[in-house]
């Protein structure tokens, strides 16, 4: 059993605008992408190896807990000791002598960010920052009881209850990027509130400029509004069983073909990463209807953009419809 490298010996000074010694720049701009139940290496290699130091690695939170850090791994010359959530999947490939690299496994939505690897020799201190970005879609999802039901934390439960997480500013500013266009302002997960205009029109925002629009922080106790979900590919498949089921009956159907009613999640998976595509609506598990269209036409909802369209929360026994079901591998 290698011996512990004890935290408190690691210096904490703030990082300078000084060219690295030790450490090689990476490249600007060059994140690290994966998608979840994959395994990611956030490279660190040393320019010049000292004859004692120590490495730290840390997720930088945001906002960051005064006087808290994320620390994930730290280690020398001779060993290593893991910290927090992280640290049990965490582990160091190195592939030569100069790596200091990071691989993280099978990973997780909550995964993506920003992260540090510091280098520590005696008093000095640098370090290079390294941005993982989780592939994924973000989908916007309100209450079967209607428009600005959710809290914060109601938020982040329905997001992780349709396979999701409450997503994150920058996955949202992405989507928008990517021609998410949506009114209704939902919660994102530093707290923020906000809803992406593609098309500016008065009912969503007035005549500004196509952008993300803001209210800002709000009290996540008190404040209702809905949610922005964030997902990525999933293990299981999506299949549609064609029928005019009941809610009920929907959910006997995926029994059948052994499996269950999919989430919302699961079918925004699909479509994002199999480009799956039926004309037809169906019931999920959370009593919504929808369907997924990856090529549009005009009999298809009549939006001549691709993305999953949303029939509400009918009436669970009058209303007939198929259903999209989920298996697991």
């Amino acid at each position: 059993m290698p011996p512990c490298v004890d935290a408190s010996r690691i210096a904490r000074f703030p990082p300078g605008p000084r060219k690295l010694k030790y450490l090689i720049e990476p490249l600007e701009h060059a994140d690290v992408v994966a998608r979840r139940g994959e395994n990611a290496t956030l490279p660190c290699i040393l320019r010049l190896r000292p004859s004692n130091y120590q490495v730290k690695w840390t997720k930088l939170q945001q906002p960051q807990p005064a006087g808290r850090e994320n620390i994930i791994m730290i280690s020398d010359t001779r060993a290593f000791k893991r910290y927090g959530l992280l640290g049990p999947r965490a582990s160091l490939p190195r592939a030569h002598a100069m790596d200091a690299s990071l691989q993280l496994h099978g990973l997780q939505l909550e995964d993506g960010g920003t992260y540090r690897c510091e280098l520590v020799n005696g008093i000095e201190d640098e370090n290079v920052v390294i941005v993982l970005r989780i592939e994924g879609v973000v989908f916007p999802y309100q209450s079967k009881n209607g428009r600005y039901r959710f809290t914060f934390r109601e938020a982040t439960a329905a997001c992780a209850g349709q396979d999701g997480a409450v997503a994150s500013s920058d996955q949202l500013y992405r989507a928008w990027t990517e021609g998410l266009d949506w009114c209704n302002a939902g919660w994102l997960r530093d707290g923020s509130v906000r809803y992406p205009v593609v098309n500016p029109r008065p009912a969503c925002g007035g005549q500004l400029l196509p952008g993300i629009r803001s209210y800002g922080p709000k009290d996540k106790n008190h404040d209702r509004f809905d949610a922005f979900c964030f997902t990525s590919q999933t293990p299981g498949s999506v299949s549609y069983v064609s029928g005019s089921f009941s809610f009920e009956q929907a959910g006997n159907a995926c029994q059948r073909q052994g499996g269950e009613l999919a989430l919302v999640g699961h079918l925004y998976s699909a479509w994002r990463f199999q480009s799956y595509d039926q004309c037809d609506g169906g019931w999920l598990r959370d009593g919504s209807v929808r369907f997924p269209i990856s090529s549009p036409r005009e009999h298809c909802g009549g939006v001549p953009e691709a993305g999953v369209r949303s029939f509400g929360f009918p009436n669970e026994m009058t209303h007939l419809y198929g259903a999209y079901c989920y298996r697991y591998p």
